[in-house]
């Protein structure tokens, strides 16, 4: 059998569960024929309550959600996304409109962000309105959103869910470790896998970033050694006139960090004005002709700094072994290379 939610259940998880901050519901009802004027278009319908907009992360681009007196007095308010939005009403204000639902008469209250790339919308509207024309005034719902306060570790989560399913289950006579009868999606497990993805992707570009870092180091290394082998004859004199260890240390390791760190400024300066370049060229191509996601390309002014930290580094580390090889030169050197 099916275990049927209803919307009694909304109450005892509030009463017997103070983890529970936020709390609200959702009913699916079958695809309708949304109709206005001569346009046509089939959408999906959802009842919900005010609270699901906050849970859901729904972001309006106009006029409000549902509201406790659409719920209170069964308005038949509804809320279209913006793909319907221009199909409905092409360049008209959408708000205060008047839509037939397989002949019923909503009045768009207002418009969400949706996706450009679904071919279905999705249309909100309250959930008791729902129930009472589409259920029949079943008080079934299909689905319980719920935000938590005070769980900050896995196992107090872990108890939080046994206890909820263990409560439910007495409420609806199943067993509570009957994994079919009901299903619980934790969000936050969702999140801890794509930050453990996110983290692999973060540590292979950190990779790539220092391996091409040390090539670079590697690099400019070399030089430094052809430079010194070629100034055996001037640092021989220097030392034979008692510059001090120190002298021919710094004068390797600044010139070292000047070759290094001016390039790694370039270069450092170039990428920031490419991504420039791509994330103005990504908001006009995307988010303004697309409406897709808004995601910025830009460097984030700590990782700028970090990148001149490690740059500033390693000018100082590939000078390192050319200004020791320095200080092994002596005066019998440069006497041996003139």
């Amino acid at each position: 059998r099916r275990i049927r939610l209803n919307i009694n259940d909304l109450e005892i998880l509030q009463r017997e569960f103070p983890e529970i901050d936020k709390i609200a519901a959702k009913g699916w009802y079958s695809a309708q024929a949304i109709t206005r004027n001569d346009k046509f278009a089939n959408a999906s319908l959802c009842g919900a309550l005010p609270q699901t907009a906050e849970i859901e992360g729904i972001e309006l681009a106009a006029g409000r959600y549902i509201n406790e007196e659409d719920i209170r007095r069964f308005r038949k308010s509804i809320i279209i996304d913006e793909p319907l939005q221009r199909l409905l009403f092409k360049d008209e204000e959408p708000l205060g409109k008047q839509i037939k639902l397989d002949g019923l008469t909503f009045t768009v209250v207002g418009v969400y962000k949706g996706d450009a790339q679904r071919t279905n919308s999705t249309c909100y509207i309250p959930l008791t309105t729902g129930q009472l024309i589409y259920k029949a005034n079943d008080l079934e719902i299909n689905t319980i959103a719920i935000t938590v306060q005070g769980i900050d570790t896995d196992k107090a989560m872990d108890d939080f869910e046994q206890r909820l399913l263990r409560r439910l289950a007495a409420e609806h006579d199943f067993a509570p470790d009957d994994k079919s009868a009901l299903w619980i999606d934790n969000t936050l497990e969702h999140y801890k896998s794509m930050m453990i993805v996110f983290g692999g992707i973060n540590l292979f570009v950190w990779i790539i970033g220092m391996g091409t870092l040390l090539a670079g180091i590697v690099g400019v290394s070399n030089i430094m050694l052809v430079t010194i082998k070629e100034r055996t004859q001037e640092i021989g004199i220097r030392r034979a006139i008692g510059a001090p260890p120190g002298a021919i240390l710094s004068q390797i390791l600044s010139e070292s960090f000047v070759l290094t760190f001016i390039a790694g400024v370039l270069g450092l300066t170039a990428a920031v004005g490419l991504l420039s370049v791509a994330d103005s060229a990504y908001h006009q191509a995307v988010v303004v002709a697309q409406e897709g996601a808004d995601v910025s390309w830009q460097v984030s002014f700590g990782t700028a700094l970090l990148a001149l930290a490690i740059i500033s580094a390693g000018s100082l580390l590939a000078g390192v072994i050319p200004a020791f090889r320095a200080l092994k030169i002596k005066a019998v050197d440069a006497i041996r290379e003139e």
